[in-house]
């Protein structure tokens, strides 16, 4: 991949959003030497939960998850960058882990993280382990919560 970080976030018509204000007593990301851990990271735009729902009982279709899933990553790689020093001083995403809210019977929930995935590895090079795992309920009635470990310079 060309370019830095910044130069293919701003190639897919994205920009880093402010930083999601916690929702209860916690930090959205903390930096323990060169890894960032984010707290989970719902899909706000604009401040507002971009749509609420379980996956797969009508409420949010799957592929409308799959976006959110993106949008929630987004949030985790403000998180990630605001205590990295920016976007930049992300050197590789290690670990993913998506929550997908959804009904008993629903099993795509790795369809849905792939959203989260795709974003990210548009931006970074290397891949990522990830985890896809469905819930009964999300904070706030999110569709999706995301969650990344980063290594960071």
């Amino acid at each position: 991949m060309a370019g830095t970080p910044s130069e293919r976030l701003a190639t897919l018509g994205l920009a880093l959003p402010p930083v999601a204000a916690p929702v209860a007593a916690y930090v959205p990301a903390l930096r323990h030497g060169d890894l960032v851990h984010t707290s989970g990271q719902l899909p706000f735009v604009a401040g507002a939960m971009a749509a609420t729902g379980k996956v797969g009982d009508g409420g949010v279709e799957p592929e409308e998850a799959s976006r959110l899933a993106g949008t929630a990553a987004l949030n985790a790689l403000a998180a990630i960058a605001d205590v990295a020093g920016g976007l930049d001083s992300i050197e590789r995403i290690l670990k993913v882990t998506v929550f997908v809210a959804s009904e008993p019977t629903f099993v795509g929930q790795p369809a849905v993280a792939n959203g989260a995935s795709a974003l990210l590895g548009e931006i970074f090079d290397g891949g990522h382990v990830r985890s896809a795992v469905g819930v009964a309920v999300l904070p706030l009635d999110a569709a999706v919560e995301v969650e990344v470990v980063a290594v960071v310079s």
